[in-house]
C-alpha cells in the first residue's frame, strides 16, 4: 500500500465512511486477542483486505504508540500459521500524522479451500457491515457449494404441475418473448414447448425453481422463505420498547413481491417537496424509488437457492442513517468493485435470469430487469441525479449487502481531547499504571491527573479498577482490542 493510498483510507475511515474490508486496531498492548477472528473473516472475503496495527478508531484514528512493532510484525507472521488454510500477509510499515503504523494486507484464502478457518478450535468468521462474525453451519456448506457451479434454478419443483404457473403472468411471458425474440424463443408456436425451451418447466411439464419463482401462482407453498423482510427502524416519538416499523413480509413471484416492495418504499421514504428554478414543484423521496427498484430486483433475482439458504429472505432494513438491502448468497463472475463500472453480465441463477428479463410486473409494466448489466449505472445514475453519496457494495462470498445514505458523508465526531488528556491517554497505551505512576511519567501533578482521568472515562476511553483500600489503577477501555 502507497503513502497515498494509507492516506486515503485513514480520510475515508475519519470521514466516516464504509469500509467493511478494512480493520484497524490499536495494538498497543500487543496483538489483540480478536486478531485471530479478523485474519479468518478477511481471509473469507472476496479480495481480502488490510488490518492496520497503531491506530485507536475511539479517538479519531488517531495514532497510538506501538511499544514494539517488531514484535507486532512478527506475531503476526506466526498468526498466520495457525490457520487451515494458512493465511497470507504482506506485512508493510507506514505512517499516519507522523507516527508509525503497520499495514497487514490479507490476501484472500482460495475459493477452493475456504472457509478460512482456525486451526486450533475449528471456527471460521466472516465479515459484514457490522463486523465480524463466526460462520454458521449452514454458512460453512454455502462455501464448499460454491466450489462448484449453480445449477439449483433448474431443478423440478417436487409435487408442482403446470396449474401452479400463474395464468396471468405466464400468457405475458410468452407473448413478449415471441414479440422479443422471434427468430429464438419466440419462434416455438405452442405454448407448452416456449415454457420447456425456456426452462420454465421440464419436459415433463414440471415447472422449474425459476419457473415458479417468477411464474407460480404462490412459490412459497414450496419456498417458504423466499421472501422479502422490510422494515423501518423506530423513530423516536414511537413507544418505549419499540423494535421496528411497518414491518411486513412480502410474498408471490418474483414480479408481484417487487410491486408490493415499491408500494411499501413509497409509504416508507421520507418526501420532501422541492421546488424547481422553471418553478416547478415535485415529491422527492429519501432514496430514488428506480434505485430501489433496480436493488431489489437484483437481489431477487441474484440471491443464492441452495439448501443452505433456503431459511433466508431478501431483507430490506431502513435505518435513520441509511438503507440496507441484503440477499443471502454473494457476487458471481464479478467482484464488487466492477460494478457498474464494466458491461459484464454474470448470473449465478442464469435460467431464472433469463426468464425474468421477458417478465413484467402487472401494475407498471416495467420489466423485472434488463440483463443488460444497466441495473448498477442506473442506480448509480439516480443516486447522483438526487445529490445523494455513491451506493457502497458489500460482497462476503455468501451473501451481499447494498448500503444507501441520505445524504452526504459528515465527518466523524472525535472526542475534543485537551493536551494533557492526549498525554495521559497515550501513556496508558501500553498497559495499566496508577496515579503514582502516571506522575512520575508524565510530570504532571495528582489533581490535574484525576480530572483528565475523569474526562476520559466520562469519554468511555479510560477505565478505572481497585479503589476502597485497594490500589487504584487506570487503563484504557478494551485496550486488548
Amino acid at each position: 500500500m502507497t503513502t497515498e493510498e494509507l492516506d486515503g483510507l485513514v480520510r475515508e475511515l475519519r470521514t466516516g465512511g464504509d469500509t467493511a474490508s478494512v480493520e484497524v486496531k490499536s495494538a498497543a498492548g500487543g496483538l489483540p486477542a480478536s486478531i485471530s477472528s479478523t485474519l479468518s473473516a478477511l481471509a473469507n472475503l472476496p479480495g481480502g483486505g488490510p488490518v492496520i496495527l497503531g491506530l485507536d478508531e475511539r479517538t479519531g484514528f488517531r495514532p497510538v504508540p506501538l511499544a514494539d512493532p517488531q514484535a507486532l510484525k512478527q506475531g503476526l507472521a506466526a498468526k498466520a500459521r495457525s490457520f487451515s488454510p494458512p493465511v497470507r500477509l504482506t506485512i508493510e510499515d507506514g505512517t499516519v500524522d507522523g507516527a508509525p503504523v503497520i499495514v497487514a494486507r490479507v490476501h484472500e484464502c482460495d475459493s477452493s479451500a475456504k472457509p478460512c478457518r482456525i486451526a486450533s478450535s475449528g471456527e471460521s468468521y466472516l465479515r459484514g457491515y457490522d463486523g465480524d462474525y463466526r460462520l454458521s453451519d449452514l454458512e460453512e456448506q454455502a462455501f464448499l457449494a460454491a466450489r462448484r457451479p449453480p445449477l439449483f434454478d433448474r431443478a423440478p419443483v417436487a409435487d408442482a404441475t403446470a396449474e401452479d404457473l400463474d395464468p396471468g403472468l405466464t400468457a405475458a411471458f410468452t407473448a413478449t418473448a415471441r414479440d422479443r425474440d422471434p427468430y429464438g424463443l419466440g419462434r416455438f408456436d405452442d405454448d407448452s414447448e416456449l415454457l420447456t425451451r425456456a426452462g420454465v418447466t421440464t419436459r415433463e411439464a414440471i415447472p422449474t425453481v425459476a419457473g415458479i419463482l417468477a411464474l407460480g401462482v404462490y412459490p412459497q407453498q414450496w419456498f417458504p422463505r423466499y421472501v422479502i423482510q422490510l422494515a423501518a427502524e423506530p423513530q423516536a416519538d414511537d413507544p418505549p420498547g419499540s423494535r421496528a416499523r411497518n414491518q411486513a413480509t412480502l410474498s408471490g413471484p418474483i414480479p408481484r413481491m417487487l410491486e408490493s416492495a415499491m408500494a411499501w418504499a413509497r409509504r416508507n421514504f421520507d418526501t420532501a417537496i422541492v421546488s424547481e428554478p422553471d418553478g416547478t414543484v415535485h415529491d422527492q423521496p429519501a432514496y430514488p424509488l428506480t434505485a430501489f427498484r433496480e436493488l431489489v430486483a437484483n437481489a431477487l433475482v441474484h440471491r443464492d437457492l441452495d439448501h443452505w439458504s433456503a431459511g433466508r429472505a431478501v431483507e430490506v432494513r431502513l435505518r435513520r442513517g441509511r438503507l440496507v438491502i441484503s440477499n443471502p448468497g454473494g457476487l458471481y463472475g464479478i467482484t464488487a468493485d466492477r460494478l457498474g463500472r464494466e458491461s459484464v453480465t454474470s448470473a449465478r441463477n442464469a435460467r431464472l435470469v433469463t426468464i425474468c428479463q421477458y417478465v413484467h410486473s402487472p401494475e407498471s409494466g416495467l420489466r423485472v430487469i434488463e440483463a443488460l448489466a444497466t441495473g448498477i449505472p442506473t442506480v448509480t445514475a439516480e443516486l447522483q441525479r438526487a445529490g445523494l453519496p455513491p451506493a457502497h457494495y458489500i460482497d462476503t462470498g455468501i451473501g451481499f449487502t447494498v448500503i444507501l445514505s441520505p445524504s452526504a458523508r459528515r465527518a466523524a465526531p472525535r472526542p475534543n481531547l485537551n493536551s494533557t488528556e492526549l498525554r495521559v491517554y497515550d501513556a496508558l497505551a501500553d498497559g495499566q499504571k496508577t496515579i503514582a505512576e502516571l506522575q512520575d511519567l508524565l510530570g504532571i501533578q495528582p489533581p490535574t491527573l484525576r480530572k483528565a482521568l475523569r474526562s476520559l472515562r466520562s469519554r468511555d476511553l479510560v477505565e478505572q479498577h481497585g479503589g476502597r483500600g485497594q490500589t487504584t489503577w487506570y487503563q484504557q477501555t478494551n485496550s486488548t482490542r
